[in-house]
């Protein structure tokens, strides 16, 4: 192994020690304060893990204004909507996700060669020479005698099922030039020591957006959807980080 191999996985080994005891220091907190706790509510877009959504857009094009009209250009209702529009507004997103997929594979493979070759008669040497150096059981008629035989056989089965129903408000934290929104919604349930965590964020539409100010998950352009938790409960269905660990860097 050269240097750099060595220098990458020293640096691999040592950053996954680190992460192991902040992660356990994390989880010892939280074990003396009766935790896990739910972090504090904060503005998106001051996180650090916040990044803005940049997207090409057409050129914005002026609202002509109709004289003696109450109508308004662009303008999706008569009277005033109360739908999401502007930075700050909420809307909710509905997340119905019921994916099932399965996968079968079966392959197999069979060789069968055999090869015979016999030397009744090869100059007189099958009699004189050939007698002397083999066994008694040599025989010119059958020389050469070859066979093999083989055979592999492979199945693979996959089998995925997922359902998920939530329903999460979401914040919009920009109005893009052709009137899409970036959105970004966060949600935490703490229930007996565990906590489930939910992240939304993406790019939408303003005409997805229905009459009770609801968009489904589908209509979200780059969707980032994050669903998972931390807790006892987490814990005990994860390796240890010694094992995983040792899945990642064991070879074999």
């Amino acid at each position: 192994m050269t240097a750099t191999p060595m220098l990458r996985f020293g640096l691999a080994l040592a950053a996954s020690v680190a992460l192991a005891a902040c992660t356990a220091a994390q989880r010892v907190e939280d074990l003396a304060t009766g935790g896990p706790h739910l972090t504090p509510v904060e503005n998106p877009v001051e996180r650090q893990d916040y990044h803005p959504i940049r997207m090409p857009v057409p050129t914005p094009q002026v609202v002509e204004q109709n004289a003696n009209s109450l109508w308004q250009s662009g303008s999706r209702a008569f009277f005033r909507d109360q739908r999401a529009a502007n930075v700050g507004d909420i809307l909710t997103v509905l997340i119905e996700i019921d994916d099932e997929a399965r996968l079968n594979n079966s392959t197999e493979r069979e060789r069968s060669n055999a090869e015979t070759a016999g030397a009744p008669a090869l100059m007189g040497f099958e009699t004189e020479w050939l007698e002397e150096i083999l066994p008694d059981e040599y025989s010119a008629e059958d020389l050469v005698d070859l066979a093999s035989t083989s055979q592999s056989r492979g199945e693979g089965e996959i089998r995925r099922n997922e359902e998920i129903e939530l329903q999460l408000a979401a914040v919009v934290t920009d109005v893009l030039p052709n009137g899409n929104m970036a959105i970004f919604g966060r949600q935490e349930v703490l229930v007996n020591y565990e906590r489930r965590d939910l992240v939304v964020a993406g790019v939408i539409r303003p005409e997805d957006i229905t009459s009770q100010n609801t968009i489904s998950y589908q209509q979200i352009a780059e969707a980032r959807i994050s669903y998972g938790g931390r807790g006892q409960l987490t814990d005990v269905q994860q390796p240890r980080y010694g094992q995983q660990l040792y899945d990642i860097v064991f070879p074999f």
